[in-house]
């Protein structure tokens, strides 16, 4: 049962975008037409490389950001600051959410490859404001992105996190390797990825975690 799993975790830590909200709010759709025009602006492309771009430098780096600054050097709070100006009126506020997060023993996080103001906003969009404990986005990983160790290693070394009393909450599997080798429990939240790392998973995260206390 997930209960048992998890009755040592004091540390419970969370990606933010389609794993706080469903992938059916569209939000990458804005962001992704967002980082197309950076894309184009600052490289001087057209539409179809800078789309091209933008799609392989998340397959090799992680984020489209993390691909942008080796490879051309460009300014990530600058780029942040721009694809994250986007329309959160698509996000409705989830109560249940908010009581199933509030219920778990110990503190909560949040980790993404986002920054920490869009954390900031989509969390008050969903209505979970006041609930974590910390906020942590790219920035502080030195914009170097989730999957790469190094980026969590820095957000973990901050937070000084026990591995085995910890646990990971991603919609993508990739970013669920570190922490499972770390010792920590990883439960993807979204479609079935098959990857020998993820331990749990879940389409529904509030009824999850509701089912986690006791």
């Amino acid at each position: 049962m997930p209960y048992d799993d998890f009755r040592l975790v004091d540390t419970w830590v969370f990606d933010l975008d389609n794993t706080l909200y469903p992938p059916s709010a569209r939000l990458f759709d804005q962001i992704e037409v967002l980082m197309a025009a950076y894309v184009m602006r600052e490289l001087g492309v057209d539409e179809e490389t800078a789309h091209h771009l933008r799609r392989t430098y998340w397959q090799r780096h992680g984020t489209t950001l993390a691909g942008l600054v080796k490879e051309h050097g460009i300014d990530p709070v600058g780029f942040m600051d721009e694809v994250h100006e986007i329309d959160l009126s698509g996000l409705t506020e989830a109560p249940d959410l908010r009581a199933a997060i509030t219920a778990l023993p110990g503190r909560k996080v949040i980790y993404t490859n986002g920054s920490k103001k869009h954390a900031a906003n989509v969390t008050r969009a969903r209505g979970l404001d006041g609930v974590f404990d910390a906020m942590f986005g790219i920035e502080d990983a030195g914009y170097i992105a989730k999957p790469q160790r190094p980026a969590f290693d820095m957000v973990f070394d901050t937070l000084g996190l026990t591995p085995h009393k910890a646990a990971m909450f991603e919609d993508d599997a990739r970013n669920l390797a570190v922490p499972h080798d770390l010792g920590m429990k990883t439960v993807l939240v979204g479609a079935v990825q098959d990857a020998a790392h993820v331990q749990h998973q879940t389409e529904d995260l509030a009824g999850f975690l509701a089912r986690l206390v006791r």
